[in-house]
């Protein structure tokens, strides 16, 4: 595409398509790239969405995208953006396909990565009966008997979060735990029963959990997990472009989505660490508005 466009987004979740009908209804040009791997693909439903609560994400997907379909300067291509060069007002991204789009804006809504934990049967369960976020996923499972895999102070956040859902949790830090003393006895005042041995695999039937053994012998019974997840970027671009990033690889951004890159922009997951579909929505929503304004602005003052 040898055209100017005014926006180009690389990736189409929540953020994305929310940046995309806010930019398509005010008649900017836009092409989200997207590779179409989200990594709320594993799970069978979506929570927290006001009037959407309890969809699949394969389902959110296709009606955001049916309705930016209405506006005609939005496309969406599957692609991955490979490599971006230029400068505010010109970037040139390139693709695995060996397309090159230029626009004048660009907003990186690539979410984040989960790393493959080392525990033997997470993979089969993972979405199905093993979550990450209470907040998406408690409620199915209030009042059940949990495993929580985690360890230091991830555990104990975790073991305070559940405690809205459930009192019936045992953490298992799989290996030698990293509390301090002082989270050990809180979490015995607690009644929290915590093991140190390893996993030596989660047992589950058609992806329903049923127990985790250790590998000391112990077998805990249980009907869901959660887990703290290991994340990476969504994409090594932002960094490969200039953009500060913090230790976790998340983009740094101001209130309005900027970045410290002039004309490059960041929402979502990418740029937060609240993990949550209307969270990023909301986002990808403020950043597509505040690219608008900024492209008003601009042509404003180059007719003053």
């Amino acid at each position: 595409m040898n055209q100017l466009i005014d926006v180009g987004i690389i990736g189409g979740g929540p953020a994305g398509m929310s940046a995309a009908l806010a930019l398509g209804r005010a008649r900017k040009s836009v092409v989200v790239i997207d590779e179409g791997r989200p990594r709320n693909r594993v799970t069978r439903e979506s929570h927290g969405f006001l009037t959407r609560d309890g969809i699949t994400p394969s389902e959110f997907r296709r009606i955001a995208r049916e309705q930016i379909s209405a506006y005609s300067s939005v496309h969406f291509v599957e692609d991955t953006a490979v490599t971006i060069t230029g400068h505010d007002g010109n970037f040139l991204i390139s693709t695995a396909q060996g397309t090159t789009y230029q626009s004048k804006k660009l907003l990186f809504a690539v979410g984040m990565k989960d790393l493959p934990l080392p525990v033997n049967g997470l993979a089969e369960v993972y979405g199905k009966s093993a979550f990450v976020c209470p907040y998406c996923d408690g409620w199915e499972l209030r009042d059940q008997p949990l495993v929580l895999i985690a360890n230091g102070e991830k555990a104990l956040h975790l073991a305070k979060m559940l405690s809205g859902w459930t009192h019936q949790y045992t953490i298992c830090t799989n290996g030698p735990d990293q509390f301090t003393e002082e989270q050990r006895m809180e979490l015995l005042q607690h009644r929290v029963p915590v093991f140190d041995s390893p996993i030596e695999r989660i047992v589950s039937v058609d992806g329903m959990v049923q127990r985790v053994n250790l590998v000391d012998g112990n077998s805990i019974s249980c009907t869901g997990i959660f887990f703290a997840p290991k994340l990476v970027a969504g994409s090594d671009l932002p960094k490969a472009l200039g953009c500060q990033v913090s230790e976790a690889g998340m983009v740094i951004v101001d209130s309005f989505g900027k970045t410290s890159v002039p004309g490059v922009y960041s929402a979502g997951d990418a740029a937060t660490t609240q993990y949550q579909v209307i969270a990023a929505a909301a986002l990808g929503s403020v950043a597509g508005m505040s690219i608008n304004n900024e492209l008003l602005v601009e042509e404003w003052n180059r007719q003053s």
